[in-house]
């Protein structure tokens, strides 16, 4: 696995992460970027020991092996996370997040799966072509 590809697959995780807590400010209609971080924090933490338990570098664009464990690790993690810091943990809230935390982590991994398939499939019918040519 290179190096570039798991620091691109790390910095997704983190950006939607971010995004995650960003877009939560904004639909509360909190300052976007002061509380940022304190919203942010507990599921960053999460997604680091998703990353660790899961071993995310040797497979980090892999749906089922590490996609899903990176959800579920980052999901708990940061709602322990939030519970211990005094944050809320409402039944609804962890609800949106387990989707939109699924949605995206697991999510970008899918589709860069299928395409890397279609890549496959693609080449094994040209080079499929090309010897009956």
């Amino acid at each position: 696995m290179s190096a570039r590809l798991v620091l691109l697959a790390a910095l997704a995780d983190v950006v939607f992460v971010t995004g995650f807590a960003l877009t939560g400010r904004l639909s509360h209609e909190e300052h976007p970027l002061l509380g940022l971080w304190t919203t942010a924090w507990p599921f960053l933490a999460g997604l680091a020991v998703g990353w660790l338990l899961t071993l995310a570098w040797r497979a980090p664009t892999a749906p089922l092996r590490t996609g899903v464990g990176v959800w579920a690790v980052t999901l708990a993690g940061g709602m322990l996370l939030r519970a211990a810091s005094g944050q809320g943990t409402a039944p609804a809230f962890i609800i949106v997040a387990a989707i939109v935390l699924a949605v995206t982590l697991v999510g970008w991994r899918a589709v860069a799966a299928l395409v890397r398939h279609r890549r496959l499939v693609g080449a094994a019918a040209g080079a499929e072509a090309s010897r009956g040519a």
